[in-house]
């Protein structure tokens, strides 16, 4: 029986829809279409090194957890190297992910990538790190990063006495300082600095603060690749050029790592005696070497970022684009990666010392208490 033209176009539009189902393409056409719930589901997590314990433990509790909700993971580490990162994310977009977590080397440098993730209608949650001028990033997780600046910076101010000389042993001042910050190409090295920068310059204005290598600029105290031997050299040099007569009181650190290369140069210049101690020396991530050298009374402060909560966000994040919700953000002003404001949830950091690591830390779960042994 010869079927009519209507039933035959009816039976060709229906092939066509089975057979585009079958090769997971959506709708908007191209592409694959996005998994409903987390069970044969690929997130692909890209993180920045394994030469710094905390991306270690992102890494892994992300991988992790997402586990937990029926995922599979492709967790990988591009050893600082930019070129190697995007390789990895390219790979991890051609092997199909249905969703990234970037934490970005360079946040310039993803551009192109995050283009063939979008062509794929991949999902991107920048991680800690904002991604610059790329549109294609979706939502962002990280700490207030401003805030960890402005820790850093009131416990120079707490600990000198600058507010109240007798919280600072009774020295009316004026105190040297030098300042460091982290790598360039890390927008969160602006805000780190913008938060502590804004804390400390009226004492510099005031001549209670002095930074005797006149280094104040972002551009003149950046650490590239936040490595701490880079920071241990620039200390070198300023300890040389500017204080061959002048004790340093003060080292704002932005960062754990930098932190140890920081001591290293102060301890070969003579500092960490009785009669010539540490300058108070800041940082930040609580790793392990750092809680260590602060317990010994060597390096002052670190900001806690507790990774696990972050972990935690940037999964619920990945979970709910992936089953048709929308994630959760307590900003939506602040993160402009000078193509789109990022929609963004911000945890807070916690400032740490000798007077509260132990509560902080250890009683938290985060360092085991054999570790600080």
């Amino acid at each position: 029986m010869r079927r009519t033209r209507p039933a035959a176009l009816a039976l060709v539009a229906g092939s066509l829809a089975l057979a585009l189902t079958a090769c997971g393409q959506d709708s908007e056409g191209g592409g694959k279409a996005t998994p409903k719930g987390g069970k044969g589901a690929t997130i692909g997590i890209a993180m920045p090194t394994k030469s710094s314990e905390r991306w270690i433990a992102d890494g892994n509790n992300m991988a992790e957890q997402f586990r937990a909700l029926g995922y599979k993971t492709d967790l990988q580490y591009g050893e600082d190297s930019v070129d190697q990162q995007v390789a990895q994310i390219e790979n991890m977009i051609t092997k199909g992910v249905d969703a990234l977590v970037i934490a970005a080397i360079d946040g310039r440098a993803l551009g192109d990538v995050l283009k063939q993730a979008a062509d794929q209608h991949i999902k991107v949650i920048s991680y800690d790190r904002l991604i610059l001028g790329s549109p294609n990033v979706d939502y962002y997780a990280s700490f207030d990063n401003e805030k960890v600046g402005v820790l850093q910076a009131t416990y120079i101010v707490e600990k000198l006495g600058l507010k109240n000389p007798q919280q600072g042993g009774g020295k009316e001042g004026p105190f040297n300082i030098e300042l460091f910050a982290g790598s360039p190409d890390d927008n969160n090295t602006r805000y780190f600095f913008q938060g502590a920068l804004k804390t400390l310059q009226p004492y510099i204005d005031k001549k209670q603060l002095v930074v005797r290598s006149g280094q104040t600029r972002l551009n003149q105290v950046t650490t590239l690749r936040w490595d701490g031997a880079t920071a241990q050299k620039r200390m070198d040099d300023l300890l040389t050029k500017a204080y061959s007569t002048q004790h340093v009181d003060a080292v704002l650190s932005p960062y754990d790592g930098i932190s140890i290369g920081i001591l290293s140069a102060l301890r070969s210049g003579g500092y960490g005696t009785a009669a010539k101690p540490y300058p108070v020396v800041t940082g930040q991530d609580a790793e392990v070497a750092s809680v260590k050298s602060i317990i010994a009374g060597n390096q002052a402060q670190t900001v806690y970022k507790d990774t696990r909560a972050l972990a935690k966000q940037a999964v619920q994040m990945a979970d709910a684009v992936l089953t048709g919700k929308t994630p959760q953000v307590n900003d939506t002003k602040t993160y402009d990666n000078e193509k789109k404001v990022v929609p963004a949830f911000l945890l807070n950091p916690v400032s740490v010392d000798k007077s509260n690591y132990r509560a902080v830390l250890v009683d938290s779960g985060y360092i085991k208490a054999s570790d600080l042994k």
